[in-house]
């Protein structure tokens, strides 16, 4: 054991000699690299001095991701549309004609702040303004608008074309479809008609629910907004037609609205007392209302053309009529009672329990002057089956001739 230590004690001077010689010939190396190379080492080799209190720059953070806004109009100018006709949320759910009585939000406008070059009056946005507008105004936009439809639509089908792109919107044939529904024809709703008319002539539109109890007033402002001609009608299935002269290239811009603005606040339907009675009366009259039979049950989404035909039957025999709206929004009813009271015409009573009750009134007349849309209508054109008829008898007679 103590050989062992001593041996050991023998070997350290030996390895501190040799570390030494090792390094003193590594600077010596190093030394003359230095003066034969000229070597200049990088900032990031040399010693830095510790007395040296300047802090290295800090390297910016980058800035936070800002996904794109249609709301950020930065050096943007507003859309300019040249539609003719006011600019609303729904054009079948909303009439011009009746005013609101306040607003359930400021005027702020749903195509966005600064996007449009129309003021947003809270209902609409008019193309012409009310501050400086005039009726002389109006009245050259609609004929601007008469005018732009007979340009698009050019020389009428012929029976043949007609039963033809009928034939090609069948559901059958093709899936494209433009659905209708609980909120009427919407101002959107119009650019996906155009978007259908890149592709096809003519395009299909389901209708459903509560705007189609005016089923007339629908077609109407389809062919009034969009310019278009409606050639075929089963219920409430449309079969809309772009016409001759439109072009995809040059459609409209449509500014398209980017959230549904709050509806205005209108006067109360139905009122504490019906006029010409008495709190007792109209007391009375509700729980009458209530117990009677009910006419018919609407359906949810269904289609409710035949109602105003039924009801205006239903009171050559009764005094009061209930329907039965049970499945039904609050909304969806309250608008099919106010077009009731519009069409037939007849006094809203309540609409307690899901339920329509209507009153005839006390001089109740039956109206005659009312047009409704039949159940299927037909689009023939009469004067081009006479047209061939005649050329058919022409050409027959130059052939008789000739054989002669």
């Amino acid at each position: 054991m103590l050989r062992l230590f001593s041996r050991h004690q023998k070997q350290i001077p030996s390895l501190s000699f040799t570390r030494r010689l090792y390094s003193t010939t590594g600077a010596a190396a190093s030394s003359n690299l230095y003066s034969k190379y000229s070597f200049v080492p990088p900032p990031s080799l040399k010693p830095q001095n510790p007395n040296c209190t300047q802090s290295p720059p800090k390297k910016q953070p980058k800035p936070r991701y800002r996904p794109p806004s249609s709301l950020d109009r930065t050096g943007e100018k507003p859309v300019q549309s040249k539609l003719p006709f006011d600019f609303r949320f729904s054009y079948t759910e909303s009439s011009p004609g009746v005013r609101p009585i306040g607003l359930r939000e400021p005027k702020y406008s749903p195509f966005g702040p600064g996007k449009l070059d129309r003021v947003w009056t809270g209902v609409c946005a008019p193309v012409v303004d009310p501050k400086v507008g005039s009726p002389e105004d109006e009245k050259m936009v609609e004929e601007k608008r008469r005018v732009g439809r007979d340009r698009i639509q050019g020389e009428p089908l012929t029976n043949a074309e007609r039963k033809v792109l009928v034939e090609r919107c069948q559901r059958h044939k093709t899936k494209r479809q433009v659905n209708l529904g609980r909120d009427g024809l919407t101002h959107n709703m119009l650019n996906d008609i155009h978007n259908n008319w890149k592709h096809a002539e003519a395009v299909r539109i389901k209708c459903m629910g509560v705007p189609t109890v005016d089923m007339k007033n629908v077609c109407t402002q389809l062919e009034d907004k969009t310019f278009g001609k409606i050639i075929h009608r089963h219920g409430g299935l449309l079969v809309l037609y772009r016409g001759r002269n439109y072009h995809p290239k040059k459609r409209p811009l449509i500014p398209l609205m980017l959230w549904k603005p709050h509806e205005p606040v209108y006067p109360r339907l139905i009122k504490t007392t019906i006029d010409g009675l008495s709190i007792e009366e109209t007391k009375e009259m509700r729980k009458r209302g209530l117990a009677a039979p009910a006419l018919t049950r609407l359906a949810k989404n269904g289609y409710y053309g035949s109602l105003v035909p039924m009801v205006r039957d239903a009171f050559l025999t009764e005094e009061l009529v209930r329907i039965d709206c049970k499945g039904l929004q609050k909304s969806d009813y309250k608008k099919i009672g106010c077009k009731l009271r519009d069409l037939v015409p007849c006094i809203l009573v309540t609409f307690d329990k899901e339920q329509i009750v209507i009153w005839r009134g006390k001089n109740y007349k039956p109206s005659e002057d009312g047009f409704f849309l039949t159940e299927r209508e037909s689009f023939d054109n009469s004067s081009n089956d006479l047209d061939n008829h005649e050329v058919e008898s022409e050409s027959g007679e130059g052939i008789t001739g000739d054989s002669d």
